[in-house]
């Protein structure tokens, strides 16, 4: 079996050290790849700074970072195919996810950045008095530490990617250990589309050890993290070592609330999707849902019923509609939480179990689950599963659904189903959440800043809030005072 290697500085380099990639789907090694030891993190870490200190892509004319970027985005669609089909062997969602959602969102996250970013950069000219002009600019940081999830290996890098190079930084990109093949496999899209050599730096490393060196050292300016709560914490720790700007998505444990006046059977369909998609493996997915007494029996009864029809199955498959969770661990993360409910006092009422089909006995496959019963004291009420399961409760009048919904220490994402729009809006403006999807669920636009509030992090990602996270805004502030002499020459002036 081939080693992957990474990739530093223009090169790809293979070590000695070697990790074997799992197929959620079967448990069989599909891939080795070379490890990172401290040795290549240094080497990564001090080419990603010379490149920004004194390389050429800083300097590099607009319009030639630009085509830089179609490139790019090109490069990923010309081998779509093979992306998709990496995609889903080492993360285990279904191909016909990252066939038709996951590489062409990639390709058109560079493509938007490209055509925007330099109206983004625009530069604004102030007068904040009548004696003084001002230049407000947008400048590069620096290196950009990007660290990303096992969940969407090459979106998020892409999310990333684009606008950290758009603006003019330099790059370390250090995916997951459990997903780095598609990370490594645009590693050489990257290098075909010409960059000069450390601009971007892509790291295959134990993520502990890595995390560390990275995250504390003073060469790298900005740190943008997608992951879970607990090693968003470290993140935060490690950073604090050196300060620097921090771009951190820590995750949900996100609400949806139907309303009786809505079309029932598109509420039951796109909450299926909310929370089943990737198998439930979702900062956004929705894993509290909230329906009005009225309709409650009817929505849950259509729920689980369509719940229990889901196609399990292999995830290269074209029919497969829900594959494998990510690893056998997280899974037993899973049936812990799922036991604990119930001691609790929760009633599962679909799935709860490993599916005894034997053609998926060797992955990682667990059933859609619904729980009912569940209520704000318990811990899956509270804490994120990130899996296929989902608590579907009831509530009487507007204030409760709010209450409800925004009892949580998370605030990334909410849905609402209604038909009233006006009504939509008015209680949106109520929900502690930093994307609320109305009639629909898990619409991402390159236009729209995406990022949650409270323990779900800070800073944007995608739009221009977004990508002007990766800058830094300067005030060059000019004196036009009469004769060019400013107050402050008369100040000690003799």
């Amino acid at each position: 079996m081939n080693s992957l290697p990474f990739y530093i500085n223009g090169e790809f380099i293979e070590t000695k050290d070697k990790q074997n990639i799992l197929n959620p789907s079967t448990g069989k090694v599909i891939a080795q790849v070379s490890l990172a030891s401290q040795k290549e993190i240094e080497y990564a870490l001090d080419s990603s700074r010379k490149a920004f200190d004194k390389g050429d892509w800083l300097s590099l004319p607009i319009k030639e970072r630009k085509e830089v970027l179609f490139r790019i985005a090109g490069g990923i669609l010309e081998r779509a195919g093979d992306l998709a089909k990496i995609e889903t062997e080492n993360s285990g969602k279904p191909i016909k996810e990252t066939t038709f959602m996951d590489v062409p969102s990639a390709a058109k996250t560079f493509e938007h950045i490209a055509n925007n970013f330099e109206k983004y950069l625009e530069q604004e000219i102030i007068s904040p008095a009548e004696e003084a002009r001002a230049l407000s600019i947008r400048e590069a940081l620096g290196v950009a530490a990007l660290i990303i999830p096992w969940n969407y290996p090459l979106l998020i890098a892409s999310w990333k990617l684009a606008s950290a190079l758009a603006a003019g930084n330099t790059v370390i990109l250090k995916p997951s250990s459990l997903t780095p093949l598609s990370a490594l496999e645009l590693g050489k899209i990257i290098h075909e589309a010409g960059l000069p050599k450390g601009v971007v730096n892509i790291i295959n490393a134990p993520g502990v050890s890595s995390g560390q060196a990275i995250c504390s050292d003073k060469r790298v300016d900005l740190v943008s993290f997608t992951g879970s709560l607990e090693v968003g914490k470290e993140i935060l720790r490690y950073s604090s070592v050196n300060v620097k700007k921090l771009i951190m998505e820590l995750g949900g444990k996100s609400a949806s609330l139907i309303f009786a006046d809505t079309d029932i059977n598109t509420a039951v369909n796109s909450s299926l999707c909310s929370i089943f998609l990737n198998q439930g493996q979702m900062c956004t997915a929705m894993s509290r849902i909230f329906v009005e007494e009225k309709i409650y029996d009817e929505f849950v009864d259509k729920f689980v019923n369509k719940a229990r029809s889901i196609k399990l199955g292999l995830s290269d498959c074209h029919e497969t509609q829900m594959g494998p969770l990510i690893t056998d661990s997280q899974r037993k993360r899973v049936i812990a939480y799922l036991e604990k409910a119930k001691a609790e006092g929760a009633k599962i009422i679909c799935g709860g179990k490993i599916p005894q089909d034997s053609a998926l006995k060797n992955g990682y496959f667990f059933e859609p689950t619904v729980l009912t019963g569940v209520n704000p004291h318990m811990h899956i009420f509270k804490e994120e599963v990130f899996g296929p399961v989902v608590i579907i409760g009831s509530f009487q009048d507007y204030d409760e659904a709010v209450g409800l919904a925004n009892n949580s220490d998370f605030a990334l994402a909410a849905c609402i189903f209604t038909r009233d729009l006006a009504f939509a809006e008015k209680i949106s403006s109520k929900l502690n959440a930093g994307t609320v999807w109305v009639n629909t669920y898990g619409m991402f636009y390159n236009r729209l800043a995406y990022g949650g509030f409270k323990q779900s992090g800070f800073g944007k990602e995608l739009g221009r809030e977004g990508f002007l996270g990766y800058t830094r805004l300067k005030n060059i502030i000019i004196d036009h005072s009469p004769q060019g002499k400013p107050l402050v020459n008369y100040w000690y002036g003799f």
